[in-house]
């Protein structure tokens, strides 16, 4: 059987703030700490070809990787902090890419998973529309992470488009590394499984796991608390 792709964007805030309390530091050690999971859960499926693309948003959006790249051949390029949040911009971007073209007619569920420290400063919620718009962007798993006190739960929450699930609460560099090594590596499961494809949203993974963020106690030696 010909392996189906499964694209997955990240969506990343890098505003101004991400550069407090060392909290771009940890999302870039995150990305690269994930990476060898997805490309041992992609290689456990077949199946499956996980393409992988990063788009970062501040007072502009832009893609740090231009085109959908095999996760093998993916490397992350470290990112720096500056601007506004102007997620809503970044969301548009994410939603032309979800059309068809240039996503294909036959394809698993793409995976959409949004980070962010903050609230939004431009129309972010046309952006989800938009998304919400194009036949891919209403059937992708969806993943949000927010980071630290700040952030707007109630968007990140929005954004997944299902009033049982939440977004994960990462409050310190390892519970954001943890949060986005689980959520990547469940979520490319549960987009690249033929159970999960035929799956209710209530779960991720067609019976992998409930959508859940992992626990992440505070411990000694984790002094960065956001």
């Amino acid at each position: 059987m010909a392996s189906r792709p499964v694209h997955f964007f990240w969506i990343l805030d890098t505003s101004y703030s991400m550069g407090v309390n060392g909290k771009i530091g940890a999302l870039n050690f995150a990305i690269k700490e994930a990476l060898p999971e997805m490309r041992a859960v992609a290689k456990d499926n077949p199946a499956a070809s996980l393409m992988v693309r990063a788009l970062t948003f501040s007072t502009s959006a832009r893609w740090q990787q231009p085109t959908s790249t095999p996760v093998d051949d993916f490397h992350w390029q470290d990112v720096q902090p500056d601007g506004i949040t102007n997620l809503g911009e970044a969301l548009k971007l994410v939603a032309r890419e979800l059309e068809m073209p240039p996503m294909p007619e036959r394809a698993l569920k793409p995976v959409l998973a949004l980070v962010s420290d903050g609230q939004p400063t431009d129309d972010w919620r046309s952006g989800l529309r938009a998304v919400d718009a194009t036949p891919w962007g209403k059937r992708a798993v969806r993943v949000s992470i927010g980071i630290g006190e700040d952030v707007d739960r109630a968007m990140l929450k929005e954004f997944l488009a299902n009033p049982e699930l939440e977004p994960f609460d990462a409050n310190s560099p390892k519970q954001l590394a943890a949060a986005i090594r689980w959520a990547s590596t469940v979520a490319v499961k549960a987009a690249s499984t033929p159970v999960a494809a035929a799956a209710d949203n209530k779960t991720l993974g067609g019976g992998y796991a409930p959508y859940a963020p992992p626990t992440v106690t505070k411990s000694d030696d984790d002094d960065d608390v956001w």
